[in-house]
């Protein structure tokens, strides 16, 4: 019986440290690991050409139509040299092709030493009267953040999910 009861107090010790050594955490010397940052590439914008795409829809029922002529825009956080933040800036993109394809270079808006820090692109113009309500399907009028770049051999190309107008 005492061979039992040494052997039931080892076990139970032996499972009371293993327990407190696993409640201490998995620091290293005292450091924490640093958390991964939500969404890290829409604050820091690759050096070199940048670029946004995407597509405007009119959206009829479950019929898609792509609206030629249609205007998209990219709104960005800048900071100044010294790491201050700047005023929001804006650009409008040119009307959309026949299938409602933009590009927008975000290389204008890079002036005095100014960096982009976070871009969202928003729905700014219908080109066709009877399918002028924007919707906000993929944030088109809350502003949707950019997705991670492409890169191109000599751009980064940040794109958007499509964005829809409809006619009610």
């Amino acid at each position: 019986m005492a061979v039992y009861t040494k052997f039931a107090l080892a076990v139970f010790v032996f499972l009371i440290s293993t327990i407190v050594v696993s409640a201490t955490g998995y620091e290293y010397n005292g450091v924490k690991p640093m958390p991964f940052p939500e969404n890290h590439f829409s604050h820091k914008f690759l050096p070199g050409f940048v670029a946004v795409q995407g597509l405007v829809y009119c959206k009829s029922g479950s019929k898609l139509i792509p609206l030629k002529g249609a205007v998209a825009r990219v709104t960005c956080l800048t900071t100044r040299p010294n790491g201050y933040e700047a005023a929001p800036v804006s650009i409008s993109s040119s009307p959309t092709d026949a299938k409602g394809y933009f590009f927008i270079t975000l290389s204008k808006l890079v002036k005095d030493g100014k960096r982009i820090k976070e871009c969202k692109a928003f729905l700014e113009k219908s080109s066709m009267e009877t399918c002028k309500v924007p919707t906000n399907i993929n944030n088109g009028t809350s502003g949707a953040l950019l997705r991670a770049p492409r890169l191109l051999k000599s751009i980064n190309l940040y794109s958007v999910a499509p964005f829809f107008y409809t006619m009610h």
